[in-house]
């Protein structure tokens, strides 16, 4: 039991024990201690807002885009309330025709060898597939997108 007190009391007095008992010492781990968890903390916060940042330019985006498909059928509906388009309409429906006009009857025959085929909209279209490129460049496009403000 001594030789085991006599190992703490020389425990205690080593130079390393002394200097960890120091005030100056103990106050410069706190100081680092707190500076770690600070930046800790401004890290979490600059993630929570570049995501936010990313979601605000998505839904402004996506306003950009209402906005212009809505002027879009603001057009169409003016159009549509245009002398141009209710002739063209009744021309259409009711086979109506200017004082003068001439009608000219073409066979289908004739009219089909003078079109090209449209593609399909029921067929799907087939991307060529990337080449695959190393992980290095991958990691360097990215950046450059994130620096650039690209969008993939």
């Amino acid at each position: 039991m001594m030789l085991v007190l006599k190992k703490i009391k020389n425990y205690y007095k080593s130079p390393i024990w002394q200097q960890i008992r120091d005030v100056r010492f103990l106050g410069f781990m706190v100081f680092g201690v707190l500076v770690l968890l600070v930046s800790w903390s401004s890290v979490g916060i600059i993630q929570t807002n570049y995501d936010l940042q990313k979601q605000i330019s998505k839904l402004e985006q996506q306003n950009t885009i209402q906005e212009l498909e809505n002027n879009n059928l603001k057009l169409r509906n003016e159009y549509y309330n245009t002398d141009q388009y209710l002739e063209l309409a009744t021309r259409r429906q009711f086979g109506k025709a200017v004082p003068g006009e001439k009608l000219v009857l073409v066979p289908r025959g004739v009219a089909l060898a003078h079109t090209i085929d449209l593609p399909d909209p029921n067929k799907k279209i087939v991307d060529k597939p990337k080449p695959k490129k190393p992980l290095y460049q991958k990691n360097f496009e990215a950046w450059m997108n994130f620096f650039m403000h690209r969008q993939e």
